[in-house]
């Protein structure tokens, strides 16, 4: 499966994680984790506020430099401030 957007970063105890974020229409979005300790990927956790904030940054910089679409920076503001 081909992922919208995907980037790693550490937990704060130090393991890599990707986070993979994938676009499901016009109404919704599919977030993925998987931890380098974990075999397998996570469905199921709900994103963190911080989790929200840099999703819409890396949206924002990727739709000024037009490898986005303004929709999915618009979906992304809207279900950030419907999960706070």
């Amino acid at each position: 499966m081909k992922a919208d957007l995907e980037w790693t970063d550490y937990t704060p105890e130090g393991i890599k994680r990707k986070v993979r974020i994938t676009f499901s229409g016009k109404k919704s979005i599919k977030w993925q984790f998987k931890r380098a300790d974990e075999s397998h990927w996570d469905y199921d956790r709900q994103p963190t506020q911080e989790e929200w904030a840099l999703l819409e940054e890396k949206v924002e910089s990727l739709y000024h430099r037009r490898r986005i679409k303004y929709e999915h920076l618009e979906l992304i503001k809207k279900l950030r401030g419907d999960a706070s």
